[in-house]
């Protein structure tokens, strides 16, 4: 597998370093094998040496982004559990906060749209629309079909999205995103933009033909594509290893001469340096990046069965489980190593917040999303008709009943 090696920051003349934060890194470099997923060391020393030149405020923002994404999941959840009324669902990102967070720090989210970078997302939408910087209670209105949602309440979960900050969309059928997101990035590169184009797909679109003509298609066009495999080992209920004969997905991206990285996706450092290798080399066009981020989910593969109020987690057999199932010590184990504590930790150990700091910035977070739901689910919900608008470019469907 090739990966991109960058010079320590430490060993530089001209990038400045403050005392803690330099020993942090050199730390984070000579014990990489103890923080990371079952990985050598080696595969660790380039960490984290772009997040260090990232201000204060920035990197209590992905701290910020990865809360909300968290409570988001959770109070959702608990809506679900609670709330017969509630029509909404989800397929959960909990545990997977890094990730999201991580890559689309390094982008462009801002701006006018035909210079925002572009996100393409997968069948766990919440998490990559959160840290793109949409806005959080016109999205959990949608996801309750809300007709004050962003999409008018026709997206719900499956299909959510928000141009204006360059969400395109969560993908309704695993698979495709990989593809109509590299039609972007060639779109991108037609015009001579120095936009990136991002899709985020779990390890299950290995064995999607999709894949495997988006890597081609890339490599050979040197397109601005950086593919995030969200790895968190299960498609559904089946372990990757069914549908993979690789221990790393990137190993089958590497094949194709794609610049390939893995990292350890619990540390949204680790992601965050990774990313904006991938945006730096895409918009020097320097063509295409494959990210494998190792991961894992909280809840099971959709809702929340198995989850109780009030608690993160679903444990305990699922109903919906139509192969073998995930052990309880395995999700548990994995919790060990929450994107949130981690995050935490590294922000104190740099001197960026102390723990008082972080608990309020969690209590705000939790009322921020709280006041979220509270609006979302006091607005009018979407009607039948509101169905048959939009179908044409101008005017509406009449309402007819069939059958």
């Amino acid at each position: 597998m090739e990966h991109d090696r960058t010079i320590p920051q430490w060993e530089t003349e001209d990038t400045p370093v403050s005392p803690a934060r330099r020993g942090f890194l050199m730390l984070a470099a000579a014990s990489g094998a103890a923080i990371s997923v079952g990985r050598s060391a080696a595969a660790f020393t380039d960490v984290p040496f772009a997040a260090a030149d990232l201000d204060d405020d920035s990197l209590i923002g992905m701290y910020r982004t990865i809360l909300q994404i968290r409570w988001h999941e959770r109070r959702q959840a608990d809506e679900m559990l609670s709330n017969p009324d509630y029509r909404g669902y989800n397929h959960f990102y909990a545990g997977q906060e890094a990730v999201a967070t991580g890559v689309c720090a390094a982008l462009r989210n801002s701006g006018p749209r035909e210079q925002l970078d572009l996100v393409y997302s997968s069948h766990r939408p919440s998490g990559h629309a959160i840290a793109k910087g949409v806005d959080i209670p016109k999205m959990v209105a949608e996801m309750d079909f809300r007709a004050t949602g962003m999409n008018g309440g026709y997206g719900a979960e499956m299909h959510i999205s928000d141009p204006d900050v360059g969400f395109i969309g969560a993908d309704g059928m695993i698979g495709p995103a990989p593809v109509i997101a590299s039609g972007s990035a060639f779109a991108f590169r037609a015009r001579g933009s120095d936009q990136v184009a991002v899709v985020f797909a779990g390890d299950g679109n290995y064995a999607a033909p999709h894949f495997h003509s988006t890597l081609n298609n890339a490599k050979l066009l040197d397109l601005p594509l950086i593919y995030v495999c969200e790895n968190n080992l299960y498609h559904q209920y089946a372990h990757y290893s069914l549908s993979c004969p690789h221990e790393d997905i990137a190993s089958a991206a590497a094949a194709y001469g794609i610049t390939a990285e893995t990292v350890d996706g619990q540390d949204v450092v680790q992601v965050y340096n990774a990313a904006k290798r991938a945006v730096d080399r895409a918009r020097a066009g320097n063509g295409p990046t494959f990210i494998e981020a190792k991961t894992y989910r909280y809840y099971n593969h959709w809702g929340a069965p198995g989850a109780k109020v009030g608690e993160l987690g679903a444990f305990g057999y699922d109903p919906l489980a139509i192969t073998h199932f995930r052990p309880e010590k395995e999700l548990r184990a994995w919790m060990q190593r929450d994107p949130v504590d981690i995050s935490r930790r590294i922000l104190a150990d740099w001197g960026v917040m102390d723990a008082a700091r972080a608990a309020e910035i969690e209590d705000e977070v939790k009322a921020e999303i709280e006041a979220a739901f509270e609006w979302a689910l006091s607005q009018p919900l979407c009607t039948p008709e509101d169905g048959l608008r939009h179908v044409f470019a101008e005017g509406t469907v009449p309402a007819r009943q069939f059958g």
